[in-house]
């Protein structure tokens, strides 16, 4: 009877400790991680060969990224975001080891959650680091450059292997990157290429990460990518970059301040905005902050619309900021 007993309370004991932790353990939306794998492809020896998975948070309080374990050494996995904040996203870096890892590779990474929920998640890495080809450095970044500025970089490809390989073409997924391949020497088996990138000056302003697609006769694995990075920075820029008036009716005049910044002092020769008539505070006197009165007012009732503000400064170094405009512009 007491052994009855006894038993009788230990399982109404662990039924109590197990609904209490049900709170404590869950599973995440499939929004929380909308990338789960990734295949680096084919990729050299020494290449900077990264993948950022992307981790949002669906809940109304914190998410806390508590650690990441992961299977092989031929990936380190970073938390690049340990506390994330409702609505919004973090990420977390998986980097492929080309250094010392060769040959097909790849790896379980073991996110670990503790808050809001306490659960895991398994995320995957593959690709195939081949041992004969290796650039030096590994990818290449131009930094900061001035927007309208052409500028070059140069990457060595070091090949040792079959006497008749070749690179036979280089390719950019964007235009204003432009790579050239050069030979250097061709030894026997030990063959050497210069591969060049040139940003050209149409290049568009902000943070960019593409890659550069280096193309062989090899009949398995014949391309391979090169990581190219730099921010392309606006000589001037202006605030905000979002104008929102809202409804508006034609010949009505709103006043909206503007912050325009630029590298070295300026004057402003124009503001223009296609269906609106501007009007601004006097700018004549160069400085490197300009902080206007624009009057704006429409020409006619369009309806809804989205137009370009165009900033010109004087001088014969001109340049131009961009920002947009948008409102309802109606008679009634």
């Amino acid at each position: 009877m007491l052994r009855a007993k006894f038993v009788a309370a230990l399982v109404i004991t662990l039924c109590i400790v197990a609904s209490g932790n049900r709170t404590a353990f869950g599973q995440l939306p499939d929004s929380a991680f909308p990338v789960k794998k990734h295949d680096f492809g084919t990729v050299a020896v020494a290449a900077k060969t990264e993948f950022r998975f992307p981790v949002y948070n669906p809940y109304n309080q914190d998410m806390h990224l508590r650690t990441v374990r992961r299977s092989c050494g031929c990936t380190t996995p970073i938390i690049e975001s340990e506390y994330i904040q409702p609505g919004q996203t973090g990420s977390i870096l998986a980097r492929f080891n080309t250094d010392t890892f060769r040959g097909k590779k790849g790896a379980t990474l073991t996110v670990v959650i503790d808050k809001p929920i306490y659960t895991e998640v398994r995320l995957r890495v593959d690709g195939y680091i081949r041992s004969d080809m290796v650039f030096h450095p590994g990818s290449i970044d131009f930094g900061t450059i001035g927007q309208g500025e052409s500028t070059e970089k140069t990457t060595k490809i070091l090949y040792a292997g079959r006497p008749d390989w070749q690179i036979v073409d280089v390719r950019s997924n964007v235009p204003w990157l432009v790579p050239t391949k050069k030979l250097v020497e061709r030894t026997n088996s030990r063959i050497n290429y210069e591969l060049t990138v040139a940003v050209r000056e149409d290049a568009p302003t902000g943070a960019f990460t593409d890659e550069i697609v280096v193309i062989t006769n090899d009949n398995k694995r014949p391309e391979v990518p090169l990581k190219v990075s730099g921010n392309i920075e606006s000589p001037l820029s202006i605030s905000p970059q979002a104008i929102a008036f809202g409804s508006v009716k034609p010949g009505e005049s709103i006043t909206k301040r503007l912050v325009i910044k630029g590298a070295s002092p300026f004057t402003i020769e124009s503001i223009n905005c296609e269906g609106w008539n501007v009007t601004f505070s006097d700018a004549a006197t160069a400085k490197k902050i300009h902080i206007v009165s624009a009057t704006f007012m429409p020409t006619e009732a369009s309806g809804p619309m989205k137009s370009t503000v165009e900033i010109t400064t004087g001088g014969e170094a001109s340049v131009t900021a961009k920002a947009v405009l948008t409102a309802d512009v109606r008679s009634e």
